[in-house]
């Protein structure tokens, strides 16, 4: 049975989307099945795998409005094994609109029932907020990556996610679990980078990843081509960090 794991952060510019896309290119390039599902109206996760936002008829705002069929709204990638449910910026306005449905919190884990044992990961994207949608991601998921920049304000706002994640687990979704803090945009050369990776290793333990995700250029320029980096440049580090990371959730979960 597939594994959902949502990557979450209400702060904005962790690495959520970068983690998303190129974890998600590093499991399939493990042979893993895996489906990220766009639930950032955004649509970055969309477009930097390829997905022509222009073009997708069905989107994950139509399986929540529309209840369409969710099988209408995969689509394939450029890596075998990786396909993805996209977003659009309508998901603005689902929020508004999901609010009179009933059993609202649960309306994405419905959509993600049928398919579910036709992926080893589903990966959902979360926007940077603690919105309905987010709520609907982490009731639909079995685990939460949570991204942590290495940078002075990191350590602020992780205690209101967890206090969410709480109240989830609490109220709508028993099986929640943290997989993991993964630290993002990692420079070793400076002390501070250095200080928030030792207080979120002290704060949280073995929750943290082995794997660090440093800050890479190459990183920085795939998206812009509408790939992941292990196509982009398999050589450059960020390519070997999330396969690092990839190994470490596939060991940990298999």
């Amino acid at each position: 049975m597939g594994k959902i794991i949502a990557l979450a952060n209400q702060k904005g510019g962790v690495g959520k989307t970068t983690t998303t896309i190129n974890l998600a290119a590093s499991l399939a390039t493990l042979e893993k099945t895996v489906l990220v599902v766009d639930a950032d109206p955004q649509a970055n996760a969309s477009s930097g795998l390829g997905v022509d936002i222009q073009e997708v008829d069905c989107s994950l705002y139509e399986c929540i409005i529309n209840h369409a069929d969710v099988r209408d709204a995969i689509y394939t990638t450029d890596i075998e094994g990786l396909d993805i449910i996209p977003s659009h910026i309508d998901l603005v306005g689902a929020e508004i609109e999901m609010l009179n449905l009933s059993n609202r919190e649960k309306i994405v884990s419905q959509i993600l029932d049928p398919i579910r044992n036709d992926y080893d990961f589903i990966l959902i994207d979360c926007s940077p907020s603690l919105g309905l949608i987010t709520v609907n991601a982490l009731t639909a998921a079995d685990s939460v990556i949570i991204p942590v920049q290495c940078e002075y304000f990191a350590l602020e706002g992780i205690s209101k996610l967890l206090n969410t994640v709480k109240i989830i687990k609490k109220k709508l979704n028993p099986k929640l679990e943290i997989e993991g803090f993964l630290l993002t945009m990692y420079d070793s050369r400076l002390r501070l980078a250095n200080q928030i990776y030792d207080e979120v290793k002290r704060h949280f333990q073995e929750l943290v990843f082995k794997s660090v995700i440093q800050r890479n250029v190459k990183l920085s320029e795939s998206p812009s081509h509408g790939l992941p980096v292990i196509l982009y440049d398999a050589e450059s580090t960020g390519a070997k960090n999330h396969l690092a990371l990839a190994k470490e959730i596939i060991n940990k979960n298999c």
